[in-house]
Parts: structure tokens; C-alpha cells; sequence
């Protein structure tokens, strides 16, 4: 979806209890990793499960510019033949990344150490991201930029020849940004090493060991993790099925916790602890959430979630915390509102720079539905009543898909329905999330 697309106003008004099986869409961090390490495959790869909103599209349609061939077959499945690790070749138009910071920084993580030029774009929301902090370790590789102000697309990646191995500590915890460098060190020879004081999200570590790449983690000084690749290996052609998204399940999950006497059912979901803090924090909140058939699927764990509707208490949620559920405050921000006493959120800065000013347009959204809150530079706290809030108001959501789904979420419980100025940006990483949160009973509508 392109900055301009229609805008698509939508109202979700309070109706009777959940009830059914969600059948979550594919993790979206998975499969942009699954179409680009398949890209760079020896052989075919088959990707079962994989996320067809429209942030993924924009990783294959890239992945194709730059030489791979990647097919979706009429049974859902996608095949890709990759080009071999250094074998990606110029591409001959303009990469538009639309609204996915993902797809464009581990993007432009693959191409730095490739010797071509390659010009990246996007929607109006990610020319307004930063990508320095991308940019900055790539360059210590050997990749040059040509960006607007501040870091920002669009832009070009002029590669390097002679890639050199850095070791790279992140100043702020972001799995993009290790993911990137690591992608650079596949076709980098020597070591290239990440070091993470907090850990992210491991996705890139698990999966390039699924194709056939070491991946060394080991704790270093300060109990700090460091990752590292050795590279011009290759990667091998793998059969890979896609769990279903945590993130994206958050919001049913919610939605049953806040409606009195739902009762859903989550299968096959992604339950990497460097992704399950909400879950986790949930529990801690009172929620009746269990994981049931619990297993190993392509190097990920996956579970089998049933949750019922329960009373939630606010909490502290420990700040260490942030990293494992960064996507997921604007949704636990609905799920506070709910609660009964006080929730306590530190260590958000990270959402001042997703899609939008995530910790801004929680805390707006919040207040105009009639919650009590106070919300500094990183960090939010939430009065809840025990009871959903008044609602009555429309939302604006600068064109965030997870802020337009989470006060959808909560106009399924408040007195009064919530509307949200555009929902049409909730595709980039939810195809079909009002059609699905209907069949379980919710009332969103189109206004």
C-alpha cells in the first residue's frame, strides 16, 4: 500500500463475546528473513506459512529486482531460487520498501557488501525513519550512502568490493540493526561480530543456521551476547514453515482478555522468548492465556495458545523487558487501560521511531478515550478502573498499523465506539484482520 492508497476510516463498537480459532498470519520478521535468505540460497527453498501482507510483498518484489526468482504456487506455497552468497546483481529500478523499516534495513544490510548501487524509497511514513543507525556500521564495512537529511530515504547504497569484518557493539537494542550487519558479514570474508547488552529478537541467528550457516553466540564481558558469522560461506536450499506472528496475534489475544466470556484459540504461534515479553506480562496481569502442544518447528518453538476473558491487574513491567515486546506496548497500553490499579512501562524510547511516534500516539489515543495516564520521554503509565474505558472518540493513527489495530481492539469493550481516522495501513501486516476479528464476534465496521 502506497502513501496514496484511499484512506479507510473504521468504528469498532462493543457486541457480545469472542469465540472461534484465529488463524494468525505468518510471522512477519520470519518471512522477510526466509524470501531473502532463500535469495541468497544454492537450490530451491520452500516457504510454507509465509506472511503475505503487503510489507513482505515488498521484500520479494525487491529480492526479484535483484536477481532471485521467487514464485507463490497455487498452493500457497512460495518457492525461490537464489543466486548464491555475492551473486545478487544490480537492480534496475528503484527498490520501494513502502511502509517496512525491516524490509528496508536488513535490505540494505544484504546490498552493502555487494559492488553495485542500489536506490531505496518508501512510503511517507518510513522517508521519515532513521536509517543512520544502519548506515553507521555498514559504512565501517566498506558500503557508502547517499541519503537525505538526517539519515533518511529516499537513498542510495553504493556497495562495497573489498567488504571488511567489523565487530560492532548496538548502542540501543534493535534486531534490525544486528540482522543488517550480519547479512553484510555473509558475503564479507573473515569474522563479523554483533554485540547486544540487551538481547533482541534471534530470528536471523536461528534461521541462517537452518540454511546451513554457523552462527556462534557465546556471552562476553558484561554478560553482554555476541553474535558472529563467518562469511562467503553458502547457504543450502531448506524446506521452512513459518510460525504463526506473536505480534500479530496480540491483538485477538487482548480482545478475548477485555470482552466478558470469550474464549479463543491461537494455533501454531511463534513462542521465541525474545518475543513473548507481552505474553509473559499478561500472565503477571492476571490473564488466563495456555500453551498447549508446545514444539520445535524450523529451529523455532511454537505453541498452541487458548485464552479466556479475565480480570487484569496493572503492574510494573520490568524495563529489561522492552526488547521481547517492543512492538507490542500499543496493544498492552489497551489491555492497561482495562485493568484494575496502575501499569507502569519503562524503557520505550525505541517507540518514538517505529512507524510512528508509537509512545505519543498511544498516550493521545488513550486520553481521548477517556484513560488516565501520564507518559514521559520513555516511559507510560496507565491508571486503569477495573472497567474499559468511556471511548466515543476517533483515533488518529498516522498511518500505524498496530495503533489502528489495538484502539480497534478497545472499542470492542468500551461504553462508546472507538473509530480510527485510516485502518487501511493494517494490511502491511494483518491481511484480513477486520474480516477475521468479525467472524469471532467483533463489530468493526467501515465509517
Amino acid at each position: 500500500m502506497s502513501a496514496s492508497s484511499p484512506v479507510r476510516p473504521l468504528s469498532s463498537a462493543r457486541t457480545g463475546a469472542l469465540s472461534g480459532t484465529v488463524a494468525v498470519p505468518g510471522d512477519k520478521s520470519m518471512s522477510h528473513r526466509a524470501l531473502m535468505f532463500g535469495a541468497l540460497a544454492l537450490g530451491e527453498t520452500k516457504i510454507e506459512g509465509l506472511l503475505t501482507g503487503e510489507d513482505v510483498l515488498r521484500t520479494a518484489d525487491a529480492l526479484r529486482a535483484l536477481g532471485a526468482e521467487i514464485v507463490r504456487g497455487e498452493d500457497g506455497i512460495w518457492r525461490t531460487r537464489g543466486r548464491g552468497v555475492g551473486g545478487l546483481a544490480e537492480p534496475d529500478r528503484v527498490l520501494d520498501m513502502g511502509n517496512s523499516g525491516t524490509a528496508a534495513r536488513l535490505l540494505m544490510g544484504l546490498v552493502a557488501t555487494h559492488p553495485f548501487t542500489s536506490i531505496f524509497t518508501g512510503d511517507a511514513s518510513l522517508t521519515k525513519r532513521p536509517m543512520a543507525r544502519v548506515t553507521g556500521p555498514l559504512s565501517q564495512m566498506g558500503a557508502r550512502f547517499e541519503l537525505r537529511s538526517k539519515g533518511r530515504l529516499p537513498g542510495a547504497v553504493i556497495g562495497t568490493s573489498t567488504p571488511m569484518p567489523v565487530t560492532y557493539q548496538l548502542p540501543v537494542a534493535s534486531a534490525q540493526v544486528k540482522s543488517a550487519i550480519l547479512l553484510a558479514g555473509l558475503n564479507t570474508p573473515g569474522k563479523t561480530t554483533v554485540i547486544e547488552t540487551e538481547p533482541t529478537r534471534d530470528h536471523t541467528e536461528r534461521m541462517l543456521r537452518h540454511f546451513g550457516i554457523e552462527v556462534v553466540v557465546e556471552e562476553v564481558e558484561g554478560g553482554a551476547l555476541a553474535a558472529t558469522v563467518t562469511g562467503q560461506g553458502e547457504l543450502r536450499g531448506r524446506d521452512l514453515k513459518v510460525p504463526a506472528d506473536p505480534s500479530s496475534a496480540a491483538f485477538p489475544v487482548v480482545a478475548a482478555l477485555i470482552r466478558p466470556g470469550s474464549e479463543l484459540r491461537l494455533p501454531n504461534v511463534g513462542t521465541n522468548i525474545r518475543r513473548t515479553g507481552l505474553y509473559t506480562t499478561l500472565v503477571e496481569m492476571g490473564a488466563d492465556i495456555r500453551f498447549e502442544n508446545a514444539r520445535e518447528e524450523g529451529g523455532e518453538p511454537v505453541a498452541d495458545l487458548l485464552v479466556r476473558a479475565s480480570s487484569l491487574k496493572g503492574i510494573e513491567v520490568p524495563p529489561d523487558r522492552a526488547p521481547s515486546m517492543i512492538d507490542e506496548y500499543p496493544i498492552l497500553g489497551v489491555a492497561a487501560a482495562c485493568a484494575e490499579g496502575k501499569t507502569v512501562m519503562r524503557g520505550l524510547a525505541e517507540l518514538r521511531v517505529k512507524e510512528s511516534d508509537r509512545l505519543a500516539m498511544i498516550a493521545s489515543g488513550l486520553d481521548a478515550c477517556g484513560v488516565k495516564l501520564e507518559m514521559g520521554e520513555d516511559w507510560l503509565v496507565v491508571h486503569g478502573t477495573g472497567k474499559p474505558p468511556v471511548g466515543g472518540a476517533t483515533v488518529a493513527t498516522a498511518m500505524d498499523h498496530r495503533i489502528a489495530m489495538s484502539f480497534l481492539v478497545l472499542g470492542m469493550a468500551s461504553d462508546q465506539p472507538i473509530a480510527v481516522d485510516d485502518g487501511g495501513f493494517i494490511d502491511t501486516s494483518f491481511p484480513g484482520f477486520v474480516t477475521l476479528m468479525n467472524q469471532l464476534g467483533a463489530g468493526i465496521t467501515e465509517v
